[in-house]
Parts: C-alpha cells; structure tokens; sequence
C-alpha cells in the first residue's frame, strides 16, 4: 500500500489545565504531524483526536471514545501516538486500548520507542505503564499531602467546587485568605433539608418533593432535586465545619452536628437507601 493510502491519525492528551495553557499540548501535535510528514502520509483534519484537561486514569475521554468507535469501522491504518502514558495512565488500560486498537488492525507507532513483537518489546512497554501509573500515584499523594495542610490552615482549593450551600472566595477578597463562607440563601435550604431528614425522618424522596413544591431549584438550577444530590449533601461533613477526611475545621458550620443529629441522619441514610 502507498504510504499516502494509509489512513493515519493521531492521539494527544494532556490531564491539567495548567498543562493546556502552557501548550503542551502543541509541542505533542507538532513533533506527531512532523513523524506523519517524514514517513509520507497526509493526515486529515478530521483524524486529530486530542483531550485537553483529562486525565490518563480514565477511559471515559470524548476524543479516545471517537478514535475507539473510528477504528472499529476500520477506518485508521495507522495511529500515531507521543507515549504510552498518553494513551493511557494505568496498564492495564494500556494493555485493553492497545490490544483493542491491533484487533481492529490499526498499527499503533509510539514516537518515544518502537513497538516491536519480541518479548523484550512487551517487557518495556509493561515497564514504562507501570512506571507511568507508579508517578501517577505519587501525584496523588502530593496533593492529598497538600491539601491537607490546606485544610488545617483553613485554606481552600477552589478548583474543588463550593458545595451548596458555600460561595468561594478568593485570596483577594478574603485579603489575602481563600475560602468557603456561608451562602445566605442556600444555607436555610441546607439546614431545611437535614432538618426533614434528620428531625422529621422523612425519606429523601420526599425531601425531594418538598423541594420541588417549594420552588427551589436544585444546585444546577433545576426545578427537580436528584436524590443523589441530596445523598451527597447528608454524607458531606462541610456541613458540620469539616472536610472530608479531616478533623481540622475548613468550612464554616452550616448545620446543627450535635451528636444526636448526626446519629439520626446516618440511620435514616443508611436504612432508607432503598427507598430514596
């Protein structure tokens, strides 16, 4: 076959936003178009696949979905990609996409190395997965390392979201100091909720109907609540002045947590499951 026959295509990701205005995403694009032009194909537009801002330890990104669903068609010939930690983060996704993609007859072509048949070949490629999703985890623990100390400081990541009931504010509004304040409006509708549930015993479902009855949209301004919306907000200890998995004060106490309360949101969570 003519080497400008081949359909080739390409796959970029990168997992941060930090990572997507610095460009590195260019910098993938640009050494994968230059790989497709030395060997002699023609690229389409239309065979770019690129996830900015989503992360390796998924499978769940749109422009991986489109390049899975293409190849199935038997569409691409040829995929071009960075490195396999781009493909994916954890091994045994690299392991499923690759043997799914070959399957399909799409020859996969990793710039960083070659991808042989030889038994030396797989060893490497298992060695670097795992060595990618080994980096992945400590760049977890970092973070959960840091915001922990964020939340012994009283500091907040506003990259998390504000639960209901919370407005965020920034370092300079809050001189110099992030964080959660109450939310005046959606505060009362908080305290209402646990106050159903939790006083009344009344099941979410109809927590949720109370809500709809009263008007009140629900945190993505619908007229109907979800019910695991309010499952959500009955398990998240920022209610009661505290971040989930810490014992250091990070929000500003919205509900009553005196221990009698709590006991009886956690029964009723936990009895009438079934029935929300």
């Amino acid at each position: 076959m003519n080497s400008h026959d081949i359909q080739v295509a390409i796959y970029a990701r990168v997992s941060s936003e930090q990572q997507v205005s610095s460009h590195t995403i260019e910098s993938q694009l640009s050494i994968l178009r230059e790989k497709i032009t030395a060997d002699g194909c023609v690229l389409q537009p239309d065979l770019q696949f690129i996830d900015e801002g989503y992360s390796g330890a998924t499978l769940l990104r749109p422009a991986l979905e489109q390049l899975r669903d293409l190849a199935a068609t038997g569409s691409i010939d040829r995929l071009y990609i960075h490195s396999p930690d781009r493909l994916a983060r954890k091994y045994a996704y690299q392991v499923l996409l690759l043997d799914e993609l070959q399957r399909a007859g799409v020859e996969i072509v990793f710039l960083n190395r070659a991808l042989g048949d030889s038994p030396e070949d797989d060893l490497l490629l298992q060695v670097q997965g795992m060595v990618a999703e080994y980096e992945r985890a400590k760049i977890l623990e970092r973070s959960r390392r840091g915001k922990r100390h964020a939340a012994r400081s009283g500091s907040v990541n506003p990259l998390s979201g504000a639960p209901y009931g919370y407005h965020y504010i920034d370092t300079q509004q809050g001189n110099g100091q992030a964080r959660y304040e109450v939310h005046p409006e959606q505060a009362p509708v908080v305290r209402q909720i646990f106050d159903w549930i939790g006083r009344e015993q009344a099941t979410i479902g109809e927590a949720c109907r109370r809500l709809q009855q009263a008007d009140i949209p629900s945190p993505k301004g619908k007229p109907v609540w979800d019910r695991s919306t309010i499952w959500g907000m009955l398990n998240n200890p920022a209610y009661k002045g505290t971040q989930s998995g810490q014992s250091d004060r990070a929000y500003a106490q919205v509900v009553d947590s005196r221990p009698f309360l709590v006991k009886i949101i956690r029964s009723t969570t936990k009895t009438r499951s079934s029935g929300f």
